[in-house]
Order: C-alpha cells, then structure tokens, then sequence
C-alpha cells in the first residue's frame, strides 16, 4: 500500500497532463529548493500551474520533503518517457468492414479514446451533428474531471460551405465542455477553413482522421485514420494547439443568442 496516494495521484495526473519532460523540470527544481511560486510558473505553458499546483499542495499534505517528492516525481518522468518512446500506430476505418482485413472502426475507438482521458481532452472537427456515443463519453469525461476542449468550424468561417446548424451546437447538451474556433480574422489568407479532425487524450494518445465528428464521419461514409499511442506526437499536437489558444490565433466560442 502507498504512504502516500494523494501525491501519487496528484504526479500522475500531472505527468498525463504536462508530459515527462515538465515533470522533470518540477522535481529539478523542487529539489533545488525554488520557492513555490516560482514552481508553479517554472515552464511557461498552459496547464503547468495547475498541475504543480496540485503536486506541491499534495507534497504539503503528506508530508513529503521536498527532495523525497522530488525524487519521486523524476522516477515517475522516467517511466513515462521510456513508455512514451514506445509508439504504436494502428489504423482506423469508417464504413464497411471486410472480414478478410480486420480493422478498428472510427466510432468505436473515438469512444474509447474519450473513456481514456483523465485529465486532459482535445478534439477538433470541421463539421459536426450530434452523436449520442461520443456525447454520452463525453459527459461521462467532464464528470469525471477531465478538460474538454472541442475546436470547431463555424459556418460563417466556412464561407458558406457549411449549411444547417453551427457545429458548435451539436455539443450543447454536454455541460463543461468548452468551445473554440477560428475566428475570420485570424485567418491571413481567404478562403480558409478549420478543416482538421484530431482528438487527442491526456497528450499520450492522437488520433488523426478525415472523419468529422457526425454520424456519417464516424460511422457511414469511407474514412481513413491513424491512432497513435507513445512518441512525441500526441504532446506536440496538443501543444500546438495549446499554442495556438495562447497567441489568440484560436479563440473561445460563444452563444450568441441564434446558434453559437
């Protein structure tokens, strides 16, 4: 049984949520004796005061030294990193199976990849309809405590591509969820559209498809994808992403009375 399971809890949350490489910069620095304030702005990202916020309150808590805690928490970012350089890539299909060929369909694992997230959950999607499954998981996800970022196209960004409802809509139904889009003016060139369809869990698991976030994306139409689990990938789409959120390039979306 574990001394200490609020520490523990609190550093995988934040190795899940900031990757090895902060972490490490954390314990460096927590063994170093830097003051707390200066430790929870040591890496200059979105997130990471939050993370070590929650470390440090819980290193207090315990009663943990800080050279203990540091210790700890290099061990884990060792860990994480070795399992981080194993990468395994595997396809993923919408549309008819073939027996002969066994492949994952998109719905089914854009729904597990949803029930994976414990901290930290991004999707982007060009279009999007609701679809019950992912809105279910993504319920479940926010209940439990996890960060739900969506990006969104708007039909106004899409230059009239887009008809019906905003797709922004189609995650209304899901409390906490918080919305994002491109916003026209951001946009040097014109036309140009959102058009990516990523979902991302905890930066340690991406999944790049041509599938919208709809019935027919996930489910009818021929979609092609690619999850990935390990490497460098995963985190660099988030923080790329988290980048963009940062230099206003990518901007909260909100209900506007008609739509979103």
């Amino acid at each position: 049984m574990s001394w200490y399971p609020a520490f523990e809890a609190a550093a995988e949350a934040a190795v899940h949520r900031l990757g090895p490489s902060h972490l490490r910069v954390l314990a460096d620095r927590l063994g170093g004796g830097w003051p707390e304030q200066a430790l929870r702005h040591a890496v200059p990202v979105p997130g990471f005061a939050d993370a070590a916020g929650a470390v440090l309150a819980a290193q207090h808590a315990s009663g943990m030294s800080p050279v203990e805690a540091a210790a700890y928490l290099r061990g884990l970012a060792a860990g994480h990193a070795q399992r981080s350089a194993e990468v395994r890539i595997e396809s993923v299909w919408s549309g008819p199976s073939t027996h002969p060929v066994p492949v994952r369909s998109t719905a089914q694992v854009l729904v597990e990849l949803v029930g994976e997230a414990r901290g930290e959950l991004l999707l982007m999607t060009y279009s999007a309809t609701p679809y019950q499954p992912l809105l279910t998981a993504l319920a479940a996800a926010v209940t439990r405590g996890v960060r739900v970022t969506v990006v969104v196209e708007t039909r106004d960004g899409a230059g009239g591509a887009l008809q019906g409802t905003e797709p922004a809509a189609a995650f209304g139904t899901v409390p906490g969820v918080k919305l994002w889009h491109w916003p026209k003016e951001q946009r040097a060139e014109h036309p140009a559209k959102m058009h990516a369809k990523i979902a991302v869990a905890d930066r340690r698991v991406l999944l790049v498809s041509s599938a919208n976030l709809t019935q027919s994306g996930v489910n009818r139409n021929i979609e092609a994808g690619l999850l990935v689990r390990g490497g460098t990938a995963p985190q660099r789409a988030a923080e790329h992403i988290a980048e963009l959120q940062s230099r206003g390039v990518l901007t909260r979306l909100r209900n506007a009375g008609q739509g979103w």
